[in-house]
């Protein structure tokens, strides 16, 4: 029975799998670019870039509403070749010298092509001349800080020296600066006092709430405007939710703080899908200058 078990075994060939690398290297590889496709935050859709950007980025599947630059706003909202930017090479001193502000300034301002959170300057919207303001979430999340509420005030003076009307566009969900303390703060009163003097002359200040805006830019400038508009689903408010539940102790609303429940509450007076924004800013203004 043993006679077999010292038997020497067959030996086999091990054949090894041919390797296809040659044919690979020499045949055309078609790789995707990076950055094609965007998730949506909302319906979780892979999206086409380009059918996005067709669509104003507004996602076709659910509506959700992406960020988008000041830049880009500007080139949604005025008539081509139509908008003039004033102070544009305005920028902080960084007064309180904070420690690593002026390096975060830098980083922002390299990767927006910005100086600071935002833009303002002369337009036209479907052929209405309009002073034009648009704060940039991307940059420090659109907060308001010695630059903005300057430029912010600045804006409001031309438009009543003009007898033109007021559009800010506001995305400052990072509230008032930190870094530049009680001089963002500052910039509260003084953006206010600046609305007001431009209602005592009659003239239109109309105020578009995007994603997001909190804190101190809708505790002053932005909640203060005759009409108050607000695209889909923007979180809009002072503190974020989860800081009131927290200090609460109870749990909210669903939907609290976006823009169908602030308008639900009475809050703003329109919510204005993207695409139909810049018509819907060019009826408003010249309905008020009738």
């Amino acid at each position: 029975m043993f006679k077999d078990l010292f038997r020497s075994k067959p030996k086999y060939v091990t054949v090894r799998p041919q390797k296809q690398t040659d044919h690979l290297e020499h045949s055309e590889k078609k790789e995707i670019p990076g950055g094609l496709w965007i998730k949506c935050d909302k319906c979780s859709n892979i999206l086409y870039k380009k059918d996005l950007e067709k669509s104003l980025y507004v996602c076709p599947k659910c509506g959700f509403h992406f960020v988008i630059s000041a830049k880009e706003r500007i080139t949604l909202l005025v008539d081509e070749g139509c908008f003039s930017e004033f102070d544009s090479e305005m920028k902080t001193i960084d007064p309180l010298s904070f420690p690593d502000y002026l390096e975060k300034l830098q980083k922002y301002q390299e990767e927006t092509g910005m100086k600071d959170a935002i833009i303002t300057g002369l337009g036209k919207i479907k052929g209405q001349e309009v002073v034009l303001a648009a704060i940039d979430y991307n940059f420090m999340r659109g907060s308001m800080n010695t630059v903005v509420g300057e430029k912010i005030v600045r804006a409001f003076e031309l438009a009543r020296e003009k007898h033109l009307p007021v559009t800010i566009v506001s995305g400052g969900g990072g509230g008032a600066r930190m870094q530049e303390g009680v001089f963002s703060l500052m910039q509260m009163a003084r953006t206010c006092q600046a609305a007001e003097l431009h209602s005592k002359k009659n003239l239109l200040f109309i105020a578009v709430l995007t994603q997001a805006t909190m804190g101190g830019v809708y505790a002053s400038f932005a909640s203060m405007a005759d009409i108050i508009l607000a695209e889909p689903g923007a979180l809009i408010g002072f503190a974020g939710p989860r800081i009131i539940q927290q200090t609460m102790k109870q749990n909210l609303p669903e939907g609290f703080q976006t823009a169908e429940y602030v308008y639900k509450h009475g809050h703003i007076d329109r919510i204005v899908p993207r695409p139909f924004l810049k018509d819907t800013l060019a009826n408003l203004i010249a309905w008020h200058r009738r």
